[in-house]
C-alpha cells in the first residue's frame, strides 16, 4: 500500500513475525494486505469478547457520552481547519462525519497468532490472483505500458500492487475516509497522524478532485484501488487520463499513473529486476548486515537458483523464514516496494505476483512449513528472556523487530546455532533453559 513514511494504513495488522531482512531492518510492525483484513477482523472480534475489566479500572465513557464528546472535538477541529484555509464548502463534508466504534476496535486489537510468511504468500499469490492479474493486464495493457514508459516501472509490478492492495478493485473498503480519520484522531493511538490526514482529505475535497461521499476506503483511511492515504495522494497521485482530476477510485489510468509515480519517487530503477532467488553456501554468515555488490556476494559462493545473478551495485540477502527457507538477493527496486509498505512479506508478495503474472517461475525452494510461529505472548517472553540474558533487545512488545532479531542472532551464535534470527518454538524452549 502506498503510504507516507509513517506507514499507517488499513492494512497494517502485523503480517509476519517470521520475517528477516539483511540489512533492511526497518520491518514494520503493522503490515498486512487487504487479503488478511477479514481474518484480522474475525480475530479482533473474539479478542474483544474475551477481554475483562479489573474491578478498580475506570470504566470507559458510555456510547452517548463518547459521541457527545466526539461532536465537541469535531466542532473544535472544524474551527482549526477553517483557520488553516479549508473552505466552507469542504468543511460542510464534516456534517456527515460520524464516530465509528468498529474502527477503534480494529485499531486497538490485533490477533494473537501471526501467520507465517508461506501462508501469507499462499493467499497473496494464489492461482486466482495470478489469473485475474493476467486478465487485468490484458485488459489495460496499453495504459500499463504507457505508465511503464513514463515512469520506468514495469506494467506487471503496477498490476501486482493493484492486486495485492484491493484485489484489482474488488475490495478497497467501504468506510468514509473522513469518518475513519476523525474517529482515529479523536480516540485512536495515532491521533496527530490521523488529524493530519483528515486535514489532507479536506484539502483534496477542496481541490474538487473527489466528492466527500466518494472518498471511500478501508477502516484506517487508505483509499482507492491502490490504497493511498490522503497525504500520499497529495504528494504522488497523478492524472493519468488527462481529465484534470486525479481519480484513484474510478480511473484506472489515474490509478496506474499514481502507483507508478510513487514507486519512481521511491527510487525505482528502470530496467532492473527486483531481485532473484538464490542458493547460499553452507558456510554463509547470517550475521552480515551490510549491502554488497553482486560480485561481492558471488565471491562468497552465492549463486542464482536459475540463470545468473543480476548486476547490482548494492544488494541485500534476505532469508524471510530463516536458514531452512528460501533465500533472495534483492536490489534497489525491492527497497522501492518496501517504501510502499515496509514489510518484507509484502514486498516479496508484490515481486513474486508480478513474476507470476508474466509467466515466470515462482519460488523454487521449500518453506519450513513444519515450523509453528510464535504468538505475541511468546515473542514477549522471548524478548524478556533475551534481555535477562544480557542481549538487550529493548522493550518486550511482542514484535519481532530488528533489535530482537539482532539479539536473537547473538544468542544463536553463542549457542553454536545458525544465527539466522528466525524465532521458532524450539528456540524459545532452548532460551527458556529447558
Amino acid at each position: 500500500m502506498m503510504r507516507s513514511n509513517y506507514l499507517f494504513s488499513p492494512c497494517r495488522s502485523l503480517i509476519l513475525s517470521a520475517t528477516l531482512i539483511l540489512p533492511l531492518t526497518m520491518l514494520s510492525a503493522c503490515a498486512s494486505t487487504q487479503i488478511e483484513k477479514e481474518q484480522v477482523e474475525a480475530s479482533n472480534t473474539s479478542t474483544a469478547v474475551t477481554q475483562t475489566v479489573a474491578q478498580n479500572t475506570p470504566q470507559p465513557a458510555q456510547p452517548q457520552q463518547r459521541h457527545e464528546s466526539f461532536d465537541a472535538w469535531l466542532a473544535d477541529f472544524r474551527r482549526d481547519a477553517a483557520s488553516q484555509g479549508i473552505s466552507a464548502r469542504a468543511l460542510s463534508a464534516l456534517d456527515n462525519v460520524r464516530y465509528i466504534e468498529r474502527i477503534i476496535e480494529l485499531d486497538r486489537h490485533q490477533p494473537e497468532f501471526v501467520r507465517p510468511i508461506w501462508e501469507y504468500l499462499d493467499g497473496a499469490v494464489s492461482r486466482t490472483r495470478i489469473s485475474n492479474g493476467q486478465n487485468r493486464l490484458d485488459e489495460h495493457r496499453q495504459t500499463a505500458l504507457q505508465m511503464q514508459q513514463r515512469y520506468g516501472v514495469p506494467a506487471e509490478i503496477i498490476v501486482s500492487i493493484w492486486g495485492i492492495e484491493s484485489d484489482y478493485g474488488r475490495n478497497f473498503g467501504s468506510f468514509s475516509a473522513l469518518s475513519s480519520f476523525a474517529t482515529l484522531a479523536y480516540d485512536g493511538r495515532r491521533s496527530e497522524f490521523a488529524r493530519t490526514e483528515l486535514l489532507a482529505a479536506l484539502r483534496i475535497i477542496d481541490s474538487g478532485e473527489i466528492a466527500a461521499d466518494e472518498m471511500i476506503g478501508s477502516w484506517a483511511g487508505a483509499m482507492g484501488h491502490t490504497q493511498f492515504i490522503p497525504s500520499s495522494f497529495e504528494s504522488y497521485a497523478k492524472d493519468g487520463d488527462g481529465d484534470g482530476r486525479r481519480d484513484i477510485w474510478g480511473s484506472i489510468p489515474d490509478v496506474m499513473a499514481s502507483t507508478a509515480n510513487y514507486l519512481a519517487q521511491a527510487g525505482w530503477q528502470a530496467n532492473q529486476p527486483w531481485g532473484i532467488e538464490v542458493i547460499l553456501p553452507a558456510n554463509f554468515d547470517f550475521t552480515q548486515t551490510d549491502r554488497r555488490s553482486s560480485a561481492e556476494w558471488s565471491a562468497q559462493g552465492i549463486r542464482a537458483i536459475s540463470g545468473n545473478l543480476p548486476n547490482f551495485a548494492s544488494a541485500a540477502v534476505i532469508v524471510p523464514a530463516g536458514a531452512q527457507g528460501p533465500a533472495f538477493m534483492v536490489g534497489p527496486n525491492f527497497n522501492a516496494i518496501l517504501r510502499y509498505n515496509n514489510a518484507t512479506s509484502y514486498a516479496l508478495a508484490v515481486a513474486t505476483l508480478a513474476d507470476a503474472i508474466m509467466g515466470r517461475p515462482g519460488i523454487q525452494q521449500s518453506w519450513p512449513r513444519d515450523q509453528v510461529p510464535l504468538t505475541r505472548a511468546q515473542v514477549r517472553e522471548l524478548q524478556e528472556a533475551l534481555n535477562n540474558r544480557g542481549y538487550n533487545v529493548g522493550v518486550a512488545d511482542g514484535i519481532m523487530g530488528p533489535n530482537t532479531r539482532n539479539g536473537l542472532r547473538a544468542f544463536q551464535r553463542d549457542q553454536g546455532l545458525v544465527p539466522d534470527g528466525f524465532a521458532t518454538q524450539s528456540l524459545l524452549e532452548r532460551i527458556r533453559g529447558r
